[in-house]
């Protein structure tokens, strides 16, 4: 799965990597990026490239309560183009989550050690995302969910899950596809090659959402 990340980098640097040509409104770098938060996330508009916020924890346009976002945080990439509150968004409304590492916990006896991963060969990346727009009584929300598959040889001694980190080359693919069946959707992502992952343990201050400074990433020093 995937429950927090981060994002570091500055506005121009993020402009830059995906492409957009406008700034983004209040944007602000985050140690502890966790559900419930607005992240930073790219989608096509038709024309263009957009970036801006979106509220992490998929509410499905259907649904009666917007809590059930809590539980949405996550979508399985090998069963999303089947499910009810994904498999309209596979076709349409694909989004790119900027990111620069994620953290995972591995569990060692009744001990959860977390660690923070990073890409080998590059600083930022984007998860596969997918989005929604929610309205009720007047209320709008635009919210969105990453999309994980099962562990890479990498990954599997940390966690059996992980998110979809696009290959710089097929970020736009993913975006810009236009309106594709969901069958093909999944296909895309299994196409997908993972590149090389690279962790270090962090200390349990992480484990609060409430702490978001340097502490959340410096490494956990070794006795």
């Amino acid at each position: 799965m995937c429950g927090r990340y981060t994002l570091l980098a500055d506005e121009v640097e993020i402009l830059e990597e995906f492409g957009i040509e406008q700034s983004i409104d209040d944007y602000q770098l985050s140690y502890n990026i966790a559900p419930g938060q607005n992240v930073l996330a790219i989608i096509h508009d038709g024309k263009a490239k957009r970036a801006g916020y979106l509220r992490w924890g998929l509410v499905p346009s259907w649904a009666n309560d917007e809590k059930i976002g809590y539980k949405m945080i996550n979508a399985r990439s090998e069963t999303a183009h089947e499910k009810p509150s994904f498999k309209r968004l596979m076709s349409r409304k694909r989004c790119l989550i900027v990111a620069d590492s994620f953290y995972e916990w591995r569990r060692d006896g009744n001990e959860k050690q977390p660690k923070r991963i990073r890409l080998e060969n590059r600083g930022l990346f984007a998860f596969a995302g997918l989005w929604d727009k929610w309205e009720q009584d007047g209320k709008k929300l635009f919210t969105c969910t990453i999309l994980t598959k099962e562990a890479n040889g990498f990954m599997q001694d940390i966690h059996h899950r992980m998110p979809i980190i696009l290959p710089k080359d097929k970020q736009d693919a993913w975006l810009e596809a236009g309106e594709q069946s969901p069958e093909e959707a999944h296909h895309f992502l299994r196409s997908l090659e993972i590149e090389n992952l690279r962790a270090y343990d962090v200390a349990s201050y992480v484990n609060s959402a409430k702490n978001n400074d340097e502490d959340c990433i410096a490494p956990l020093a070794q006795n």
